[in-house]
């Protein structure tokens, strides 16, 4: 194993900014004394205070939602293990470019801007199941691409998505190879695969974790087993937290992407969210590992950032909800001596 090949990824987690925490308690204390029955939206205003900690502000609003979605190939696709063919990311892919995609219908409802970003449509990484997913040039190229999408941004909250077929396989396999168990229990259908699928998607995950045994930097695993978008949004993530910008995160190939982040530095996701749980089986079990509950749970299964958008106007009045509504003092004025 090559710790220098990972380099990258360590070095953005050195110095990561702390949140605001004079912020987050002024939101906190104003909404105990908010215009309706205390506690009432408890959750709600616990999301406030974290964007109010993240955005630096004790007046947090969500006016500049923005989506970054990458998109990449896999090698381990060869091993039959998604019940669609690699040339479908390219058609996901146009499908946005076109403007005709699920994310950008949900985008626009959001108020928010999106982009994919191409890290390896057409360019799938090698098979992980019997060598590194990415070379360390690879993976520097995959860094810098996360790093400069999210340098490029003018945005108060970020989505986080992803296009590739055979992610899903990826997914499982970082989880299992940083989390331990069966690697079996990791595995979920993804795009749909029958039962005959599912044992190819299990058989390589397991083929992958076993070449990769006794590996202990978490972010030498997601080189190893992860793919190119899943070190594109590692690299975004902790680029976000540089520029104080708080996360949402999509589904079970996100979040797999970002836990080799939280194994490596614990502190490293306080200033992310999971926008909603997935249908498979594993993403709910990573939620619970990082201690993220998820904001909505439609058991949607899509990706493309679809279900961590469809949680940006809940955040939004999140904010408005304490922002925007008075307080008992500022409505009926200050009690009588």
């Amino acid at each position: 194993m090559d710790a220098a090949a990972v380099s990258h990824l360590h070095d953005l987690l050195a110095g990561l900014p702390g949140p605001d925490q004079a912020a987050g308690a002024a939101v906190r204390a104003r909404a105990t004394d908010i215009l309706r029955p205390a506690g009432a939206l408890a959750r709600l205003d616990d999301l406030a205070a974290w964007v109010a900690e993240w955005q630096g502000t004790p007046t947090p609003a969500v006016r500049r939602p923005a989506a970054l979605i990458f998109a990449a190939d896999h090698g381990v696709a060869a091993a039959g293990v998604s019940a669609y063919p690699t040339e479908v990311t390219a058609a996901m892919l146009a499908a946005y470019e076109a403007r005709r995609s699920t994310i950008t219908a949900f985008a626009a409802v959001a108020g928010a801007t999106v982009r994919a970003v191409d890290v390896g449509v057409g360019r799938p990484t090698a098979d992980f199941r019997v060598e590194a997913a990415l070379s360390p040039e690879r993976l520097g190229d995959c860094v810098e691409a996360g790093v400069a999408a999210v340098e490029a941004l003018d945005a108060d909250l970020l989505v986080l998505g992803e296009m590739g077929i055979g992610n899903t396989t990826a997914a499982a396999a970082v989880s299992a190879a940083v989390l331990g168990g069966d690697p079996a229990d990791w595995v979920g259908r993804g795009t749909g695969v029958d039962d005959d699928g599912l044992t190819r998607k299990r058989d390589a995950v397991a083929a992958a974790t076993a070449r990769i045994a006794g590996t202990t930097d978490p972010l030498e695993v997601l080189r190893q087993v992860g793919g190119a978008e899943l070190v594109a949004i590692a690299a975004a993530t902790a680029a976000a937290r540089h520029r104080g910008i708080p996360v949402l995160l999509d589904g079970y190939v996100v979040t797999a992407a970002v836990l080799p982040l939280h194994a490596a530095a614990p502190a490293a996701l306080a200033h992310c969210r999971l926008g909603h749980c997935s249908a498979e089986p594993g993403h709910r079990r990573l939620a619970a590992h990082l201690g993220l509950d998820p904001l909505l749970d439609l058991g949607m299964r899509l990706g493309e950032g679809s279900g961590a958008m469809a949680a940006v106007p809940l955040v939004a009045m999140a904010c408005a909800g304490v922002t925007d509504v008075p307080t008992f003092a500022e409505w009926f004025g200050p009690a009588p001596e």
